[in-house]
């Protein structure tokens, strides 16, 4: 049945429209979307509904005014949803970060650079690292937004991108971590330790042996670590990282 103006002006009357800020379109597929009210659900369920995480969503306006997620939408209002302020700020903790199965390179490379990052090398499942987010207070870094909405989250992120080089400037420049290269194991994200040729010369091959007299060991698995044949390509991602975001420094 067509629909009459008479029924059109019932169900405009029982919507919000709701603006999304240019940086949360991705999600929102739209920069203008409506939605229907029951007077019970919080704008927060609203917008998540709508396709956008909460932990993406920054100062909420209903009407032109700030509201918080918990607030209640009354048929008819105007709402704006803006992106959350860069760099964000992560009260309450150490900032460090928890990975997805499928951020296994934005893991290692942020690891590269010093900073805390945990990841699992296989899908323990969502309600498990949603659980090791809220023990460890660790931001959840992923690209799916039914894991970012569960509400035992300590705290997390959407990773817009799937190119490890540009989810790396994204979350750099997010959360500006403070940067300390060269610190950390890439396999399991311990602490390196300066070490000396003698202690670790039974676990290289000859052509090591022969070549490199600088060494490091992870303290946690042992890994030993040299500027070996990648080093270049690593080294052109610390020095960029470091040239666009490195102005925190310090130890993570």
């Amino acid at each position: 049945m067509p629909e009459t103006p008479e029924t059109r002006k019932t169900r405009e009357t029982r919507e919000i429209s709701v603006s999304f800020a240019p940086e949360l379109r991705p999600l929102a597929a739209a920069p203008e979307r409506r939605a229907r009210v029951d007077g019970i659900s919080t704008l927060g369920h609203v917008v998540e509904s709508l396709g956008v995480p909460l932990t993406e969503v920054g100062r909420l306006e209903a009407d032109g005014h700030e509201v918080p997620v918990t607030h209640v939408p009354s048929p008819g209002e105007s709402v704006r949803v803006a992106a959350v302020t860069r760099p964000q700020r992560v009260p309450g903790a150490p900032l460090r970060f928890l990975l997805d199965v499928h951020l296994g390179r934005l893991a290692r490379w942020l690891r590269l650079l010093g900073v805390d990052a945990a990841y699992f090398n296989a899908d323990i499942g969502d309600a498990a690292l949603a659980a090791r987010s809220a023990a460890e207070r660790r931001v959840l870094l992923s690209r799916d937004r039914g894991l970012l909405r569960r509400r035992e989250l300590w705290a997390g992120a959407y990773v817009y991108s799937d190119r490890a080089t540009e989810q790396l400037r994204d979350v750099l420049g997010r959360f500006a971590p403070p940067l300390a290269p060269w610190t950390r194991c890439t396999a399991c994200n311990g602490r390196l330790r300066p070490v000396e040729k003698e202690t670790v010369v039974a676990r290289l091959e000859h052509g090591t042996r022969r070549t490199y007299d600088v060494f490091a060991r992870c303290a946690e698995c042992g890994q030993v670590y040299w500027r070996g044949a990648h080093h270049a390509r690593l080294a052109g991602i610390v020095d960029e990282a470091m040239r666009d975001f490195g102005g925190a420094g310090g130890e993570t």
